[in-house]
């Protein structure tokens, strides 16, 4: 049976200081892009205090967020002082009574406020996210384009992945990147493709011609990037997991904890034996996630569990 949404007990949560330790190995390994993502991390007491360590990493790159936007107003300042410099709002829909449907209580005016909020700070680079489903928000695609193009944003489309923990996923309902071009250009003109500047960025970018916001499109279903990610994603509970649609994960909690015999006694020598898990992780990334084959199944963990 799939995993239903939860909070985990504190206990079972890696600390501040946990996450940033993981995060000093994975530097020292070459890694320096980290995106802070959930479940909803905002919801995190006291998040300023993590982006804070982790800003004290030096050769780490600027720090992203990834939120539905919710809690954003209220934070943001706290959040920005910190050291944030990046931020990806969830906007599947503007509509009160979709947003509604799709996240279970109000509050739509309250993402918007927060998008506007974090938009006026010149310090962030700010975008928006949006997954789009054939009978729930595929109307709205030309709207959303339309809202983010009023404040000079840039606005991604996510393919509907088989990641929801309703479990309700199957491919007509997908939307593919493709079709989605298609009608925003009908609507705007003819999109101009930008230079990839990360190969492993999942996102296909364009910008419109009159140069008021841009667009993406990250078409993870229809035409996978599995040959050029190189994403780790690390767990509220500490498991490292090398693919959104993979069943794997190496558990580095109890490595941090002691609660392995792995672990030596020396601090030098748990550093070494996490260092190898990381490594070990990273060797079992796979050339496809498998989506399209017959035999292909869900993991049993949902999006909000694993972090986009």
């Amino acid at each position: 049976m799939p995993e239903v949404a939860s909070f985990l007990p504190s206990g079972q949560l890696l600390s501040f200081d946990e996450i940033s330790e993981v995060v000093r190995v994975m530097v020292g390994l070459g890694i320096r892009d980290v995106r802070i993502t959930g479940g909803e991390p905002l919801m995190r007491p006291q998040l300023a205090q993590l982006i804070q360590s982790l800003r004290s990493i030096s050769e780490l790159g600027p720090l992203a967020l990834t939120t539905n936007g919710m809690m954003l107003a209220e934070q943001l300042d706290g959040l920005v002082a910190a050291g944030l410099r990046r931020v990806n709002v969830s906007l599947d829909t503007l509509s009160e009574e979709v947003f509604r449907r799709l996240s279970r209580r109000d509050g739509l005016d309250r993402v918007l406020t927060g998008i506007d909020a974090a938009a006026r700070d010149a310090r962030l680079e700010v975008r928006l996210n949006a997954l789009v489903m054939r009978e729930i928000n595929w109307d709205e695609v030309l709207d959303l384009v339309a809202f983010a193009r009023e404040r000079e944003l840039v606005i991604r489309f996510i393919e509907f992945m088989p990641l929801d923990a309703e479990r309700a996923w199957n491919r007509t309902q997908m939307v593919s990147g493709q079709e989605m071009r298609d009608r925003i250009e009908a609507r705007f003109g003819i999109l101009i493709p930008l230079a990839r500047h990360d190969s492993s960025q999942p996102s296909t970018d364009y910008a419109f011609h009159d140069a008021r916001g841009g667009v993406g499109f990250i078409d993870s279903v229809s035409t996978p990037f599995c040959g050029t990610c190189d994403r780790l994603r690390l767990t509220a509970d500490g498991k490292l997991r090398n693919c959104l649609f993979g069943g794997e994960e190496w558990d580095v909690r109890s490595l941090l904890r002691g609660q392995t015999n792995e672990v030596p006694g020396s601090e030098s020598e748990a550093r070494e034996v996490l260092v190898k898990t990381i490594r070990e992780c990273l060797a079992a990334k796979r050339a496809a996630h498998g989506i399209d084959s017959p035999d292909f199944r869900p993991p049993q963990r949902a999006m909000f569990q694993i972090g986009g």
